[in-house]
């Protein structure tokens, strides 16, 4: 069919889309592929941008998946500062912003999703930022003064992971966050009061249950009011509260979304010759049982490469357990799953020192886990999550005793 060999086009060229380009060329060396992105940079991994790359410790380039010059050797038609602007499903053509029309054999859509905006009067003040890609970091950057104040709105990855930089760059930093906790809707409230803490040590201030009503401007200055009157002027505000799914084309397009185009277990979305990849996606997901987009590193990189094989006709089934890590100060702190409830946490640890792990529990199987600064145990809790091992909580609770080893006793029962 005219789909399987024909043209392989990629609307997006991030993580997920590099990708899926490079891995059909590496099994059909012949196929075209042309690989269609907004930004002027090649692919790249976007986590190192609010952590190293922020920071000065590491260079834009370092992000990039392969050199540029990779892609041409390689024989993909990588197009930059370009976009698809429309989908003809029925011609099997896209429109680009150029006016180019291009027809394909197969279309991936790995547009990604945009930083939600502070939905609020004052929400487009200069100095309001978020921070998703490049051309992002140089405003960013720019403000992180000794003895400013930076206000981040939203106490997930984001915005802890710029708190961070900014504290240890010598700013005032406070985080608001709507939620009574930080981390909210990845990790358990005693675990998130753990990060917390660690950052309230440097000198961050966090007001829970706390939204901004409105922002002014103050001789350039953004002035937030709260719900309740209290203002709080700042110097720059980093918008952290979620993103929202570049679905509008395959919209547009006829093909079925809900909080992302839905595809299934793999990637192809309700037109057989159209595949959605990375955080645009909402995926049946093999390990959890059910369908979730994801926002991450993993997922997009696993993912793309799952839908490659698929498109170059060498499936193999993308299996993965949802994982999640970020860097804050010194510490690296990790989420291995993606509960929807849990009986309660067991720690290996305590809270309250540099290195622990969480295990949350189901009755008597461990659905997820959180290690600050303690790597080596993720490994040994996904191989337990995916086998679904019983657990007895007095032996996970020894300390002496490593998950390696519980593991392969549990699984030998």
């Amino acid at each position: 069919m005219a789909h399987e060999t024909g043209p392989v086009v990629i609307a997006g060229a991030g993580q997920a889309g590099g990708w899926v380009a490079l891995t059909v060329r590496q099994h059909q060396p012949d196929r075209p592929v042309i690989l269609i992105g907004e930004e002027d940079h090649p692919p790249y991994e976007r986590p190192p941008l609010s952590k190293d790359v922020l920071a000065g410790k590491a260079a834009p380039e370092s992000t990039y998946i392969k050199p540029r010059d990779h892609y041409a050797e390689a024989g993909i038609d990588l197009r930059l500062g370009v976009r698809v602007e429309t989908l003809d499903r029925d011609a099997a053509t896209v429109t680009l912003s150029t006016g180019e029309s291009l027809p394909y054999g197969t279309l991936v859509l790995a547009t990604g999703m945009r930083p939600r905006a502070l939905p609020v009067p004052g929400g487009d003040h200069p100095a309001v930022r978020s921070l998703r890609a490049m051309a992002d970091l140089d405003a960013i950057r720019a403000a992180l003064v000794p003895g400013r104040h930076v206000v981040a709105v939203g106490a997930g990855f984001i915005g802890l992971e710029v708190a961070a930089i900014a504290a240890s760059s010598g700013c005032a930093v406070t985080v608001l966050e709507a939620a009574p906790h930080a981390l909210g809707r990845v990790v358990a409230p005693e675990v998130a009061n753990a990060i917390a803490a660690r950052h309230e040590a440097r000198g961050v201030a966090f007001r829970y249950g706390t939204q901004v009503a409105e922002i002014a401007d103050r001789d350039g200055r953004p002035e937030l009011r709260l719900v309740g009157g209290e203002t709080i002027l700042a110097d720059l505000v980093i918008c952290g509260i979620g993103g929202v799914p570049n679905d509008d084309l395959a919209r547009a397009a006829g093909l079925s979304c809900e909080g992302g185009i839905c595809v299934n277990a793999s990637g192809r979305t309700s037109d057989p010759n159209i595949y959605a990849v990375g955080d645009v996606s909402r995926q049946h997901n093999l390990a959890l049982g059910r369908s979730i987009r994801l926002e991450s590193w993993q997922n997009a990189q696993n993912q793309g490469i799952a839908v490659g094989r698929e498109i170059a006709g060498v499936p193999e089934p993308y299996t993965d357990l949802p994982w999640f890590w970020t860097d804050q100060y010194e510490d690296n702190f990790q989420i291995i799953g993606a509960p929807e409830r849990w009986d309660r946490v067991l720690w290996r640890g305590s809270p309250a020192d540099d290195k622990f792990t969480a295990l949350y529990l189901s009755g008597d199987r461990i659905v997820a886990g959180n290690t600050l600064n303690n790597a080596r145990d993720i490994r040994p809790i996904k191989q337990m999550i995916l086998d679904r091992t019983p657990v007895d909580p007095r032996l996970l609770a020894d300390t002496e005793t490593s998950l390696v080893k519980i593991q392969k006793l549990q699984a030998a029962l």
